[in-house]
């Protein structure tokens, strides 16, 4: 190949067969569709990025500027020169910023496989082109119209000629040549500020009007003398009855060469609000990550039995996740975020019996026994890491079915992502800085510029209704691709999600990012503030991101590489386990005691170790929490303890030992008299009995009217006999006031105990990928290396024959077996390499080019040049052979 042709490829396939290894890595790497399943050779791979599916979701990946760029090459010609680009892209200003920031643009989109050529043939992919450039149904996002050329397609001879004639041009012999007249008149822009100099006002008026889109409009039958002069010269042109265009070429001359009205080559500048001091951040963030602990302990402490019952649809229903926000005593948004974080890390799952329920797993027994800080960071990374969203809980699906918690339908595959780049962008502010929320989205919007519905790609309005003077508009303004974008769309929701549950989890402290965020990460820690110190106060500004986040697109990573991608497992991993180890001296170390008080309390001035917790959860019920955890002590509470197997002595212990204050006497009082009472009255099965020494107290009950609902009888001076089950004869009598227990059939009490209900072991929910995934370097490596190999047996040069017809491109070599062996044997006298179609055992078919050594037994053992190894192939799988040319 030439150098001229190596400077100028002729295709897509011929600028891909130029890159070396790493820049097809990075196409592979950007794109990863392309490589599944791996294409056989570079003209497949260039097929294939051509796509309508894989270019559509490149373009969605694109930066703003990116996509800009690739809007003005939609709109350009075809081939476009680099100064046709420049021209629309910085206009006839030249803007400084545009004109620095377009090479990283452009070779980004050169990555991404959407351009190809050199700088004097620049090539946007056919879909590409196809996807951005102007049609009546589907308008630029530029706001641009069709040229010239394209909206006089159907126009008469006749009438082209007298446009041509109005516009003060010479009369020509052929439509074409008229048009090539008009379109040179209004691209020339001496020639064009002279024509539109002597139109009138009012005219200029409605051009400016339709300049930025959209550009079409309505005209009644007898146009205003605006429209008419207008009309007569072809600055507006007829496309269907009552409806004109304003040409591609008449705005870019109004716009002064710009395809957007406002060009954004630089990413806005995420901003910081407020600064405060990073061992504040660390220390708030470390609470909350504590309390995040202890909320997922309440919650499956509460489910501890076995939980709601899953829904037949699956989930969790309205009514329970209103009972599980009570408990957890926050609002049902947070009590679906909790719901759904603790099932995202194993701890929570359907125990899959007939009457299915909710429970935690044989894991949370284990994530029990780790260090908080290992607990926490367990919770943080399947935080990251879910594509379940609990965000979307109560609202409707495609089908307008309710999203459930727990239940299908929460997957959004780009949250993981989402998360990363808005905790990357954090990571981005000095130490101690709390990002303005708007600043972070307009960040993300520009990254990832929305498209659908929502977007800017539209589908063209129809025509506006007419104004009184008979001319209508589809709007003064277009959006474009710059255009305001809504923060309804889900990647906004996303990120502002992001924001609470980072703050919820204790990622984030007073919305700045922790240090063992930051660490979760796999982030460095950000440069302080030149003007930091020590004493910084916590309501001092901050000013915007580091200078990186300003630095112009062409010092940016090419493509998308300067999003923040979740980091591979074991990258992870290892980011876990550095943020659980800053983490853990941050977290309070559990207390072993408590204080009692005179009103039947105990205060825990802060986090209880687990036995003394455990024990104390039983004896007491909880009255308030927060820096201290309030317990009371009643005579339920102290009745649940005697019932769990306790005796009085051992209450008084007890709180005698995990108490740093003397247990007050109506404490003691109230132990010694529950226990007392507790047992006096035994219920057994009968349907249910009671039995008691004291015939006075059995006479109490008969006589209570409160007990007319048991149906008592009395079978012995010290024997009631009931028709209710023994439970709820049990529940019945204390609510009498009485202190009734259990016994067995042998006559022994019945201790009772909280049954630990758990699922059988349950995997956690595998998140669902955002496409296909990136390949790792071994997998490209290998793929690079096939790609080249099939490439190199399908472009080889064959010696031409002459009686056979020159073969379609990856079409295999056909020859007899006769053939087929004299030419095998020949070339392992002379040596020469050859090319074959090889069939495999799977019917895959496939070309090599290889150099036979040995042929015997119906195989050839020839050294393979594609695969550059030695191998051994059967006779009859292959196809056909074919020698190479010499050169």
């Amino acid at each position: 190949m030439s150098t001229e042709d190596q400077r100028a490829p002729r295709s897509l396939a011929a600028a891909l067969r130029a890159r070396d290894d790493a820049s097809l890595a990075a196409l592979l790497r950007a794109r990863p569709d392309l490589i599944t399943p791996v294409p056989t050779d570079l003209t497949q791979l260039a097929t294939r990025a051509g796509t309508r599916a894989s270019v559509v979701r490149a373009l969605e990946r694109l930066d703003r500027f990116a996509l800009q760029t690739a809007e003005a090459l939609a709109v350009a010609g075809d081939p476009a020169t680099y100064d046709e680009l420049l021209g629309l892209m910085a206009g006839d200003a030249r803007d400084p910023a545009v004109a620095d920031a377009l090479p990283g643009a452009l070779a980004a989109l050169r990555e991404q496989a959407l351009v190809w050529g050199d700088e004097g043939s620049l090539r946007l992919v056919r879909t590409a082109r196809e996807l951005l450039a102007p049609s009546a149904q589907h308008p630029s996002p530029t706001g641009l119209g069709p040229s010239v050329r394209e909206a006089t397609a159907g126009m008469s001879p006749g009438r082209i000629q007298e446009l041509v004639a109005a516009a003060g041009l010479p009369s020509t012999h052929d439509s074409v040549s008229a048009v090539g007249a008009l379109t040179s008149l209004f691209t020339h822009r001496k020639k064009m500020t002279a024509l539109l100099a002597k139109a009138p006002a009012d005219s200029v008026d409605v051009l400016k009007r339709l300049m930025w889109g959209p550009p079409y409009g309505q005209v009644t039958a007898d146009p205003a003398a605006r429209l008419r002069w207008l009309l007569d010269r072809g600055l507006l042109l007829p496309t269907t009855p009552g409806t004109v265009v304003l040409p591609r070429e008449v705005a870019l001359h109004l716009r002064e060469g710009r395809a957007h009205r406002t060009p954004e080559p630089v990413p806005p500048a995420v901003e910081a609000t407020v600064a405060h001091r990073p061992q504040v951040v660390d220390a708030t963030a470390a609470g909350q990550a504590y309390t995040a602990l202890t909320t997922v302990e309440e919650l499956l402490k509460d489910w501890h039995e076995g939980g709601p019952a899953v829904l037949r649809a699956g989930g969790l229903s309205v009514r329970d996740l209103k009972r599980t926000a009570v408990a957890l005593d926050v609002s049902e948004p947070m009590a679906a975020f909790w719901v759904e974080l603790t099932y995202a890390a194993g701890l929570l799952a359907s125990d899959g019996e007939a009457d299915e329920r909710y429970a935690a797993t044989p894991e949370y027994d284990e994530w029990l026994e780790r260090p908080p800080a290992d607990r926490w960071a367990q919770l943080a990374q399947a935080w990251l890491a879910a594509t379940r969203t609990s965000g979307v809980v109560g609202g409707r699906d495609l089908k307008e079915r309710a999203l459930a918690a727990l239940g299908p339908g929460l997957d959004r595959s780009a949250a993981p992502e989402v998360r990363h780049r808005v905790l990357a962008l954090l990571a981005g502010l000095p130490e101690g800085a709390a990002p303005d929320a708007g600043t972070v989205l307009a960040r993300l919007r520009w990254e990832r510029p929305l498209r659908g519905p929502q977007g800017q790609h539209n589908p063209q309005a129809q025509p506006g209704p007419q104004s009184p003077q008979g001319f209508g508009t589809q709007g003064a303004q277009g959006q474009g691709a710059q255009g305001v974008q809504g923060d309804d769309d889900l990647r906004s929701r996303l990120a502002r999600w992001t924001l609470t549950e980072a703050e919820l989890l204790g990622v984030t402290g007073r919305g700045a990012l922790s240090s063992h965020g930051r660490a979760l990460l796999g982030a460095r820690p950000a440069a302080k503030p030149a003007a930091a110190t020590a004493t910084a106060t916590a309501d001092a500004p901050a000013g915007p991101t580091g200078p990186g986040d300003k630095l112009p697109a062409h010092h940016r990573p090419a493509a998308s590489g300067h999003r923040a991608a979740p980091l591979s497992p074991p990258e992870q991993a290892v980011a876990t386990a550095a943020a659980a180890r800053l983490l853990t001296p941050l977290l309070p170390e559990p207390l072993d005691h408590v204080l009692l008080q005179a009103d039947l309390t105990a205060v825990a001035p802060g986090p209880l170790r687990r036995p003394l917790a455990d024990v104390l959860s039983v004896l007491a019920d909880v009255e308030s929490k927060g820096g201290a955890t309030v317990y009371r002590f009643t005579p339920g509470s102290v009745r649940r303890a005697l019932d769990a197997g306790r005796s009085a002595s051992d209450l008084h212990a007890f709180l005698t030992e995990h108490s740093r204050t003397p247990v007050p006497q109506p404490l003691a009082y109230l132990i010694d008299d529950v226990a007392r009472r507790h047992g006096h009255l035994r219920v057994g099965a009968a349907s249910a009995y009671v039995r008691c020494d004291d015939d006075a107290l059995l006479n109490e009950i008969l006589a209570d009217k409160r007990a007319a609902a048991l149906r008592l009888r009395r079978l012995a001076p010290t024997v009631l006999a009931a028709q209710a089950d023994p439970a709820t004869l049990l529940e019945g009598l204390r609510a009498m006031g009485f202190a009734p227990a259990a016994e067995s059939a042998e006559g022994d009490v019945l201790i009772t105990r909280a049954h630990a209900h758990r699922t059988p072991p349950r995997t956690a929910p595998e998140p669902v990928p955002d496409g296909p995934p990136v390949p790792d370097t071994t997998l490209l490596t290998a793929a690079i290396r096939a790609i080249r190999a099939g490439d190199l047996a399908a472009t080889a040069p064959r010696k031409p024959t002459e009686d056979a017809a020159p073969l379609a491109a990856g079409e295999l070599p056909r020859t007899s077996s006769a053939e087929t062996l004299a030419t095998m044997q020949a070339a392992v006298l002379t040596g020469e390499a050859l090319w074959i179609g090889y069939v495999n055992a799977e019917g895959t078919a496939s070309q090599h080019v290889i150099a036979p050594v040995r042929v015997e037994g119906g195989f050839v053992t020839a050294y393979d040049h594609t695969a550059d190894e030695v191998r051994t192939y059967p006779l009859h799988r292959i196809t056909g052979v074919a020698e190479l040319a010499e050169d």
